[in-house]
C-alpha cells in the first residue's frame, strides 16, 4: 500500500461560516471575485454576504460573473484578462464546482503565459508544465457535488477541439463550506450534485489504486449520500441533510487527494463536451447502471462492489448486483432514474465518437480502472444507458 496525503487547504466547515470570512487570513489586498453567469448568487444574498465580508477584511475586488455551468476554456482566458487589468492579486470563487474549477484555472494561468490549452496534459493539449505558482485561491462553495474546494484538480471544455478534460493547478489556500449556503439549491440540481459526490467516491473505492487513505473517506462519503441525499431534496431546509451533504461532498474532495475517479467519468466528459448544457451530474446518473453493472459482469471487485450496497443501507448485502439495487433505490428516491440522453440532443449515432474521445482526451482514468475497457466496451455500455 502506498499513498501521499498532501491537502494543503485551509478548510472552515459549519452553518454560518460564510460570516467570518472577514476574520480568515485572506491572502491579498483585491480579489478576482467569480461566480457563475446565473441568478442564485446574486437572488439569494450570497454575493452581497461575501462583497460585505471582504469590505470588513479590508479586501477590494473585481466582479467576473461569467462562468458557465461546463466552463469553458475562453471564459477562463476572459477571467484572465480581467484579473491583470485590474492587478487582483487573489481569486476568490463563490460558487458550485463549475466556479471554483474555473478560478482554480484562472489563478494558474495569470501568473504563467500563453493559452491555458498550451497547459492540458491529454488530448490535444500542448502538454505544458507551468512555471510559475498560481495566485492564491479561495473557495466558498455553494453546492455538494464536485469537492473542488479541497483538491488542485479543474476540468475545463474546449469546445473548438470537442474536449472536456482536467486540468491540474493550485490547491485553495482557503476553503469556506457552509451547509447554509445550499439550502436554496433546487431538488434537481441537489441531485445531480449529490450524485457526483457519490460517484467519486464509489469509483475511487473499486479504483485499483484505492488504499485504506480512499477507502476511509470514499466510505464517510457514500454512506452520508445514501442516508441524507433524498431527505436533502424533499426537504431542502433540513440543515442536518445540508450538513451531511456538504460533509460528503468535502470527503470526495480528499478522495481525489489520496485516490481517483475511474473511467465512468471520461465517459460523461465526452457526452457534455459535445453537449454543452448537459449537466455533469446528470450525465453520470444516465450511465450510472449500466457502466457498474459491466463491472460487476467482469467481476472487477466483487467484495468492494458488496461493500458499497452495505454503505448504502442494505446491511445483509451478499453479492455485487446488490449495489445496482441500492443504486437505483437510490435514484428512484431522487427522482432521477428516467433521465434521458434524448431529451439533451444526444443521438445514438454519436456513441462511438463519443466512447473514442473519452478514451483520447481522459485516458488517464482508464488506467484506474480494475479491468481493461476497450472502445467497444464504451459504446455498449453507452447504448445499454441510452434512452
Amino acid at each position: 500500500m502506498n499513498f501521499n496525503f498532501h491537502v494543503p487547504v485551509n478548510l472552515f466547515f459549519g452553518c454560518g461560516e460564510l460570516n467570518n470570512l472577514h476574520e480568515r487570513n485572506l491572502p491579498g489586498n483585491k480579489a478576482l471575485l467569480v461566480i457563475s453567469n446565473g441568478k442564485s448568487a446574486r437572488a439569494n444574498g450570497y454575493l452581497d454576504r461575501t462583497i460585505e465580508q471582504l469590505s470588513r477584511a479590508g479586501v477590494a475586488y473585481r466582479l467576473f460573473d461569467k462562468v458557465e455551468p461546463n466552463p469553458l476554456k475562453s471564459t477562463v482566458m476572459e477571467g484572465v484578462r480581467t484579473a491583470k487589468e485590474n492587478s487582483c492579486d487573489f481569486v476568490l470563487a463563490l460558487g458550485g464546482g463549475s466556479v471554483m474549477d474555473a478560478a482554480k484555472a484562472m489563478a494558474s494561468m495569470i501568473t504563467n503565459e500563453g493559452d491555458i490549452w498550451d497547459y492540458i496534459a491529454f488530448g490535444k493539449g500542448g502538454k505544458k508544465e507551468l512555471k510559475n505558482p498560481p495566485l492564491p485561491l479561495v473557495c466558498i462553495s455553494t453546492t455538494a457535488g464536485t469537492g473542488s474546494e479541497i483538491d488542485n484538480g479543474a476540468v475545463i471544455t474546449n469546445p473548438e477541439t470537442n474536449e472536456k478534460t482536467a486540468f491540474f493547478g493550485g490547491f485553495p489556500v482557503l476553503s469556506i463550506v457552509d451547509p447554509e449556503l445550499m439550502t436554496s439549491v433546487p431538488a434537481k440540481q441537489t441531485a445531480y450534485q449529490g450524485f457526483d459526490a457519490l460517484f467519486h467516491s464509489t469509483e475511487a473505492y473499486i479504483a485499483a489504486n484505492a488504499n485504506l487513505m480512499s477507502d476511509m473517506f470514499a466510505r464517510a462519503a457514500i454512506e452520508n449520500v445514501g442516508k441524507y441525499l433524498a431527505k436533502a431534496i424533499s426537504t431542502p431546509n433540513d440543515k442536518e441533510a445540508r450538513s451531511a451533504m456538504a460533509f460528503a461532498n468535502s470527503m470526495s474532495g480528499f478522495v481525489m487527494c489520496v485516490g481517483a475517479c475511474t473511467s465512468e467519468h471520461s465517459l460523461e466528459h465526452a457526452l457534455s463536451a459535445y453537449h454543452q448544457d448537459l449537466p455533469h451530474g446528470a450525465g453520470l446518473i444516465m450511465i450510472s447502471k449500466a457502466y457498474y453493472a459491466h463491472l460487476i459482469e467482469k467481476h472487477a471487485c466483487d467484495q468492494r462492489f458488496i461493500d458499497m450496497a452495505k454503505f448504502l443501507g442494505m446491511e445483509n448485502a451478499t453479492k455485487p448486483q446488490d449495489f445496482l439495487t441500492m443504486l437505483d433505490k437510490l435514484q428512484k428516491d431522487c427522482g432521477v432514474d428516467n433521465l434521458k440522453m434524448s431529451d439533451y440532443g444526444i443521438s445514438e449515432d454519436e456513441l462511438t465518437k463519443m466512447a473514442e474521445n473519452a478514451k483520447e482526451c481522459m485516458g488517464f482514468l482508464f488506467n484506474f480502472d480494475r479491468v481493461d475497457l476497450t472502445v467497444d466496451d464504451c459504446v455498449q455500455i453507452y447504448k445499454n444507458s441510452y434512452k
